[in-house]
């Protein structure tokens, strides 16, 4: 009967796990649409921007040219994690990796976390974050984001950092997540100058001058930049977490059906040992 009882217990008690693990599932799947959506609609905005430039920076024959990197300075780390748990490895890859790069540049370093969790995991591996971004993560938003990013541009324009590096999560699909490190400061644009320069030059007309225009538009890339590392960071978050509760609640189904069934050979057990007690008890 003892066992009986905690077989019961156990099955209602992953029964109620599963509502929580399917309830989860659906709000992330939800947020996660929501995100890609964002994203999506993003990219294509940021890549004509970003081509009007090259090639504004093409006609103003700068070809080539990045932002003067200041002589001394120390190195600023931005990194980007959720302000939650439960999203699988998300948080683990992210940390992981941010520490990797930390190392690398030893003490001469001024981390920027940007994630409850980021911040927690830093602080107990001994680095002290610069101020607090966790707002960042829960709803990004344009006007924040480039707050943020105008911040690390003035302390490099000020030379306070020689360079700035961003460590986030990439959203590639549903079921895939990358982490990246990417260089933020100093800005290096790639493109080929020569033919397209000459076509973009015949097709408009710049005033007051492709450089003064191409200076305008360079921190609005910059800014934007920042924007979609958020947007990207939050589309793998729930992404992870949709997975991750898929699994726990896959995981849940299987656990689910091996009780069920210890249970029920324990009933049939019971029962047919009563039987024979009772069949017994007649023959005497």
């Amino acid at each position: 009967m003892a066992a009986l009882r905690e077989i019961k217990d156990r099955i209602s008690s992953v029964r109620s796990t599963l509502k929580i693990t399917s309830a989860m599932k659906l709000v992330a799947s939800a947020k996660l649409r929501k995100a890609q959506q964002a994203v999506e609609a993003m990219v294509p905005y940021q890549k004509e921007l970003s081509r009007v430039l090259e090639e504004v920076r093409a006609a103003a024959g700068k070809s080539g040219e990045a932002v003067p990197a200041p002589e001394t300075g120390k190195v600023a780390v931005v990194c980007v994690s959720s302000n939650s748990s439960l999203c699988g490895a998300f948080n683990g890859n992210v940390i992981r990796k941010a520490l990797s790069v930390l190392g690398e540049y030893g003490g001469d370093a001024d981390v920027y976390a940007v994630g409850k969790k980021m911040a927690e995991r830093l602080r107990k591996e001994g680095y002290v974050p610069v101020g607090d971004y966790n707002y960042l993560v829960a709803s990004p938003g344009y006007a924040e984001a480039s707050q943020f990013a105008q911040k690390l541009i003035d302390s490099y324009d000020s030379g306070v950092y020689s360079k700035v590096v961003l460590v986030y999560t990439h959203f590639v699909s549903a079921s895939r997540q990358v982490v990246m490190v990417e260089t933020y400061l100093p800005f290096v644009l790639d493109y080929t100058a020569g033919s397209e320069a000459k076509d973009f030059e015949s097709k408009y007309i710049m005033e007051p001058s492709a450089r003064q225009i191409a200076e305008a538009i360079m921190p609005q890339v910059m800014r934007l930049k920042v924007y979609t590392v958020l947007l990207d960071s939050l589309a793998s978050e729930h992404a992870a977490r949709t997975v991750a509760m898929q699994a726990a609640t896959d995981n849940g189904k299987e656990l689910l059906d091996e009780l069920t069934l210890e249970y029920n050979k324990g009933r049939q057990g019971k029962i047919t040992s009563e039987i024979l007690d009772l069949a017994g008890g007649q023959q005497r």
